[in-house]
């Protein structure tokens, strides 16, 4: 993919500032909303991932937030809304995937606005359960079991 590569950044570097940035255009701005400091505070125990280009321009992010040492949840996903559609979205969540799978994780699980449900399902998520509301939209819960690799 014109030579793209994901990596783990760090919390409260300028790379994590580069995403929370994208972050704020693609999830927060469109529905009126922004970031609280003491919600991003959390976050510097979470995984940063983060797709550049081969120029090293950020093209998408996501955060990890581990559940219990089977479980991980990706939320956050922002691919730059320039460059959608082209594959970006996938590759991240394909990188991520074998990065949770390297640390041992069994399960990805997730909420998908339901604009990105069809995106999951073509990369093997499943719907869990109903549709709820979080942040004006509706969600629905998905997962995924991590094969470990033979």
């Amino acid at each position: 993919n014109d030579m793209m590569y994901v990596i783990p950044i760090d919390f409260a570097t300028p790379a994590f500032d580069e995403t929370l940035a994208l972050r704020r255009k693609i999830l927060r701005i469109p529905l009126g909303l922004s970031f609280e400091l003491k919600d991003i505070a959390q976050e510097y125990q979470d995984y940063h991932l983060a797709c550049y280009s081969a120029e090293a321009e950020l093209l998408a992010c996501l955060v990890l937030t581990v559940k219990d040492y089977k479980h991980i949840k990706m939320r956050q996903v922002a691919v730059d809304d320039t460059i959608q559609s082209k594959g970006v979205g996938t590759f991240l969540v394909k990188a991520c995937e074998d990065f949770c799978r390297n640390l041992g994780f069994e399960r990805i699980v997730l909420n998908a606005r339901d604009t990105a449900v069809e995106f999951y399902e073509k990369l093997n998520y499943d719907k869990v359960g109903e549709a709820f509301e979080e942040v004006t939209i509706k969600h629905f819960k998905m997962e995924k079991v991590l094969k470990q690799e033979a």
